[in-house]
């Protein structure tokens, strides 16, 4: 627990971390406010590329968090970023929600009705249709590049969980034999970007989240320290030696009195 004290930047997932669809979890705003006046930072990330940064932040400060869109970032972000960097000129099918689009939209890259593609993103559609798969996977057997913004299998709600991007991919792979080059957390781009944007090393950042295999994974990979929260996907049956987290506890509000 003595890392957390002298963290400076603490790395929050949404979905079953700080909420859980429309639900506050106990502690999360209350976390959130002591981070906040003991004069360290706050970076809301999320794998979920389904919602624009003004979708995210009406919801948190709806749900009374503070939170500025400065402090948001998602998958997306890292996969926008990445294909501004290194294809400027490519046209690109993204399979994802009118939401997706629009960020890709905003970074400058060229997005095609489905017809022709360099690219193909697939993400967490739910405007997902048949006619995108077909057009998705016809591009890709003909050459298009393969990305997915997210590894994530299940997205939790308050309901229980519903198919997310990685299954999404799944479909596409066993149909086509192609499996996406993935972005957001637990890859290194992420981690990248995380540091880049808040100018910390990775020694000073902690990343608290709920899912093993995308946000402690994150940390594990990079050398950040990794915050596995109690509150969604995630069971303690679930932990092995191998995908440990640095610290474990139920919910985020159990971190107030360590940090």
């Amino acid at each position: 627990m003595e890392r957390l004290k002298n963290t400076e930047l603490f790395v929050l997932d949404m979905d079953g971390t700080i909420y859980l669809g429309k639900n506050v979890l106990p502690g999360a705003r209350e976390f959130v406010s002591h981070v906040k006046n003991s004069g360290k930072k706050i970076m809301y990330f999320t794998n979920n590329a389904s919602n624009d940064h003004k979708i995210y932040i009406d919801r948190l400060t709806n749900m009374g968090f503070d939170a500025d869109e400065s402090e948001i970032f998602s998958a997306a972000d890292v996969t926008a970023m990445y294909l501004r960097t290194h294809h400027p000129e490519a046209k690109v099918y993204v399979v994802g929600t009118p939401a997706l689009e629009n960020t890709f939209l905003q970074y400058g890259i060229t997005l095609t009705d489905g017809t022709e593609g360099d690219i193909v993103v697939t993400s967490f559609d739910t405007t997902l249709t048949y006619d995108k798969l077909v057009k998705a996977c016809d591009l890709i057997r003909g050459g298009a590049i393969y990305y997915c913004t997210h590894p994530d299998f299940n997205c939790p709600t308050e309901n229980g969980f519903i198919p997310d991007s990685g299954a999404i991919a799944a479909l596409v792979t066993a149909s086509t034999g192609v499996t996406p080059r993935y972005f957001g957390k637990p890859y290194r781009e992420t981690a990248d970007m995380i540091a880049q944007k808040s100018g910390k090393d990775f020694s000073k950042i902690a990343v608290v989240g709920d899912r093993l295999y995308t946000d402690i994974a994150l940390g594990k990979k990079h050398g950040i320290l990794s915050v596995l929260v109690l509150s969604g996907e995630t069971k303690i049956d679930d932990v092995t030696d191998e995908n440990r987290a640095d610290i474990i506890v139920d919910g985020i509000g159990d971190l107030i009195q360590y940090t």
